[in-house]
């Protein structure tokens, strides 16, 4: 059963950071595409990073470009976000998702994505 958990939340103070991961269990994340997304109070799931399964091809939502890095270890089998310079309104739940894609794709498409974990707060407050 393919598997999905994050880990690496927290609170932070505006300014900070933090560093995200996303294991994937069960099968090699190799064909796998993986995204991060996140979900404030009472607003939709946005996609925020993903990242091809060749790891050749990233993306951003243009409000953490130059912030936030998306990175893999296919030896570990995780998924890394790099938070710096955080803000107030990145806080949210961080969700990690998985879906097979060619090999130098990946959408921030939430509804793209189909093994999701059960995601980790990030609340960026001073």
């Amino acid at each position: 059963q393919f598997q999905v958990a994050e880990s690496g939340g927290g609170l932070v103070q505006p300014g900070g950071s933090l560093r995200l991961s996303c294991a994937v269990s069960s099968f090699p994340l190799d064909y796998y595409g993986v995204g991060w997304f996140r979900q404030a109070p009472g607003k939709e799931r946005e996609g925020v990073s993903c990242i091809s399964p060749n790891g050749f091809v990233t993306h951003y939502v243009d409000s953490v470009k130059g912030r936030f890095t998306i990175s893999r270890d296919y030896a570990k089998k995780t998924v890394s976000l790099q938070m710096n310079s955080l803000r107030p309104e990145d806080t949210g739940v961080y969700y990690c998702a998985a879906t097979r894609y060619s090999n130098s794709y990946c959408e921030v498409r939430p509804d793209t994505y189909d093994y999701w974990g059960q995601g980790t707060q990030v609340t960026v407050s001073s």
